[in-house]
């Protein structure tokens, strides 16, 4: 062998060991991966008896019940003003005094005219009675005693008159004093002593404002309720309050009306929601910002799981493929646990007709079953079963002539037939509506799966839900206490997880000391070229 043929080999000798280095190295990162993998657990919560309260929360403000904006009467400059912000009056204490002079000239002025109409109208009365005895005996003339009765008539409608203007130069007097109109406190004082103000009666702009005052001992709070949650909320619910002011006191109320009118801010729609409150020991004042939660159902001591271990029909493929399932095997066991007398007698699960689910094989002997296909979000389920026992409509996103039923639509007598035709429509006939797991004031009786350990793994499960909260729903049927539930979204988080772990493996190689870049670096400087270290490229 030469020299020069000995050169060319040692190249081929080091490609053949790197790539043998480069196997192993691959071998092992899988290795590696599929131990992680296998090292990952679900995390699994037990079937327990629970308490579940159904709540609606929404922040709010306090703020008075009835709020009364004094003014007064009378112009004039304000002489007294024994009163200040948060003062608490009774009802009829002094308020506001106004300068009382002019109204008071007016008053006596108009006491002296009353008294000069009263002498006027006793003497016009006196002549008129004198020419009436003096008319009868025919000793002044007809035109003479005319004179007399009008002179008494108006001499009478000047005493009116003037009674009148009493009264009135009355009430302008009393006017001057202005008195609280009801018991409370004190909220709002835009005048103050020396003040010259005008009357409420006579200025075109209402007069002005001398002073807000509310009753305290009874308030309300304005709760701004999301409209998705305002269909739980009803007058008469029993709340509770807590403000920023008192952390850890809770203040008990009742909902005393939802206003129909909505609010818009930033894309969001709200409806007001007042909640009245007691407040005789004063701790509430206007303006207090608090949170208000009304309680809307409570069930104690009930078999109850996780929210997040529920899924909906919907969702079992990606449940399913987060727990390392097959989806393919979990619908057929899922098929099997359909109760029997749904879709009456022995029928069949029915053909996927212009679905793209797996479905049966049509309608068997014994009763007309619905199409039963197990299509995935978005697609279309069974086809229409034939009018009988098991109604129409399919389990698949759209269920033939049932559209988007659970269990079938309209038809179905006992069991699980029925289910109208709203997405995921419930057991019995004709629910119209949905129910999302989680969510506060769920509809009851809705089919949902969930996954129970057993000692061959993992399991789908077909439930049914009763109330349920943003933690814990109600388990009718389909479980019994102590099994074991599988947390999905634990699941899920931790399958996303290995996965970015895996790409990132992958764009690093086998992860080898120096086999990553900087092998492939040395051989493109030599490629083409035939430089002294990187061989032919």
């Amino acid at each position: 062998m030469t020299a020069q043929s000995a050169a060319r080999k040692l190249p081929v000798r080091g490609l053949l060991i790197l790539a043998a280095v480069l196997v192993v190295g691959t071998l092992v990162t899988m290795k590696v991966v599929h131990k992680k993998k296998a090292a990952v657990t679900v995390p699994t919560m037990p079937v327990e008896r629970q308490d579940i309260v159904v709540t609606v929360e929404a922040d709010g403000t306090i703020e008075p019940i009835n709020v009364v904006d004094v003014r007064s009467k009378a112009s004039g400059q304000i002489v007294q003003m024994p009163v200040d912000i948060g003062s608490v009056v009774k009802q009829g204490q002094l308020l506001v005094q106004v300068d009382p002079r002019d109204v008071r000239n007016q008053y006596n002025q108009t006491l002296a005219a009353l008294k000069a109409a009263q002498v006027q109208d006793a003497v016009s009365q006196a002549e008129k009675k004198r020419s009436d005895d003096l008319h009868k005996e025919k000793v002044v003339t007809d035109q003479e005693h005319d004179a007399a009765v009008l002179t008494a008539e108006n001499a009478h409608s000047n005493l009116v008159k003037a009674r009148t203007d009493l009264d009135l130069a009355r009430q302008r007097l009393e006017d001057a004093t202005v008195r609280a109109p009801l018991s409370g406190t004190v909220i709002a004082k835009p005048v103050a002593v020396g003040q010259v103000i005008s009357s409420a009666t006579t200025s075109v702009g209402g007069g002005t404002s001398l002073l807000s005052m509310a009753d305290l001992r009874q308030i309300r709070i304005r709760a701004m309720v999301n409209e998705t949650d305002i269909g739980n909320v009803r007058p008469g619910e029993e709340a509770t309050v807590v403000v920023d002011a008192y952390p850890d006191r809770p203040f008990r109320g009742t909902v005393e009306k939802v206003e129909p009118q909505a609010v818009v801010e930033q894309s969001v729609t709200e409806f007001p929601v007042l909640v009245s409150l007691t407040n005789e020991e004063g701790l509430l004042m206007p303006g207090m910002n608090g949170q208000v939660t009304v309680l809307v159902e409570q069930t104690n001591d009930v078999l109850a799981v996780p929210v997040d271990a529920v899924r909906s029909i919907r969702e079992l493929p990606q449940a399913a493929t987060a727990l390392g399932l097959d989806p393919t095997k979990v619908r057929e066991q899922m098929r099997s646990q359909r109760p029997a007398g749904a879709g009456g007698g022995s029928g069949g699960y029915g053909g996927g007709g212009g679905g793209a689910g797996v479905g049966g094989g049509g309608p068997t002997a014994g009763g007309n079953a619905s199409g039963m296909a197990y299509g995935a979000p978005g697609q279309t389920g069974g086809g229409p079963g034939a009018q009988g026992g098991g109604g129409r409509g399919g389990w698949g996103r759209r269920g033939g002539a049932g559209a988007d039923s659970a269990w079938g639509g309209q038809g179905g007598r006992g069991g699980w037939g029925g289910g109208g035709r709203g997405i995921e429509g419930g057991f019995g006939g004709g629910g119209r509506d949905s129910m999302r797991a989680g969510g506060a004031g769920s509809r009851r009786g809705q089919p949902r799966v969930v996954f129970i350990q057993t000692d061959k793994g993992f399991e789908p499960r077909l439930v049914r839900l009763g109330v349920s909260n943003y933690d814990y729903a109600q388990i009718i049927s389909g479980l019994k206490e102590g099994d074991r539930v599988a947390l999905i979204s634990a699941a899920q988080l931790q399958q996303q997880r290995q996965e970015s772990l895996d790409r990132i493996k992958q764009r690093m190689g086998s992860g080898v000391p120096g086999m990553s870049q900087q092998g492939g670096g040395g051989g493109g400087r030599g490629g083409g070229g035939g430089g002294p270290r990187g061989g032919g490229g």
